[in-house]
């Protein structure tokens, strides 16, 4: 089983990995200015997310493997720069560590390797769950039926993009819901490996999240990626790339072609 991935350009590899209910659609802009400024750029739907295979299974040994099964399918070479936001950000990590002869550099956007409580998403798993695909008649309902749980809109519209229409005409998520909802606490585990990734280390951070914390920066970050630096966007929460998207494609861009 190989992960669904969308490819666009030329030149040397950008590989792009999404965060927890996301999809790679959710980078198609950033992917598409990247690969205009010379990159060939790989866009991957992780397991359980979007058009890619669902297992019971969800950890992030697995998705670094899942992630190097695809680096051999498209004959990714050590130039390739691996970026990942959020739990694909530690799946990034963890495929750094566990292959650091796969890659040239690696980017992580707003996550640390360190052990993250994932209470902040019980919300979320709960507004998701309540939407009783079986009567649903349109999106309408299932945002109803999600604000109960998530009052904000936009994380709303976030997750509904997730929302589909089958063949039969019903809806289904493109997500594995029960697949996550059993594993949400391995989601957060820490991030280890058998020796520091001593290669380029970007870490890019939103100014207005607690993802990365200073001490993320001095201590936890440094002593697996010793060669890392952190950069910090200051208008930006958790989602820096979709609330800056400029700052944050400079960033990658100007680093990708250190």
């Amino acid at each position: 089983m190989h992960l669904h991935h969308r490819e666009i350009g030329q030149g040397t590899p950008l590989v792009i990995l999404h965060g927890l209910f996301g999809t790679l659609d959710n980078w198609q802009t950033l992917a598409r200015r990247w690969a205009d400024a010379g990159h060939r750029v790989i866009s991957v739907d992780l397991r359980n997310h979007g058009r890619s295979f669902h297992t019971p299974e969800h950890t992030y040994e697995l998705m670094s493997d899942d992630v190097l099964a695809l680096f051999d399918s498209l004959q990714l070479g050590p130039d390739a720069t691996l970026l990942g936001h959020s739990m694909g950000g530690k799946v990034a990590m963890r495929f750094a560590l566990d292959h650091p002869e796969q890659l040239a550099r690696l980017i992580v956007l707003d996550i640390a390797p360190r052990f993250s409580d994932m209470a902040h998403q019980d919300e979320i798993l709960a507004g998701l769950n309540a939407v009783n695909l079986h009567v649903l008649e349109s999106r309408q309902q299932a945002d109803e039926a999600l604000a109960v749980h998530i009052p904000q809109p936009g994380v709303r519209q976030f997750l509904l993009k997730n929302l589909y229409r089958q063949e039969d005409n019903s809806f289904a998520w493109r997500q594995n819901l029960s697949a996550l909802t059993q594993n949400i606490s391995s989601i957060g585990a820490e991030i280890s490996g058998p020796a520091p990734f001593l290669k380029p280390a970007l870490f890019i951070r939103g100014g207005k999240s607690d993802y990365v914390t200073t001490e993320d920066k001095l201590y936890g970050i440094p002593a697996l990626f010793p060669n890392s630096q952190v950069e910090t966007i200051v208008d930006a929460g958790h989602w820096v790339h979709a609330e800056k998207p400029d700052e944050v494609f400079e960033l990658v861009q100007a680093f990708a072609k250190s």
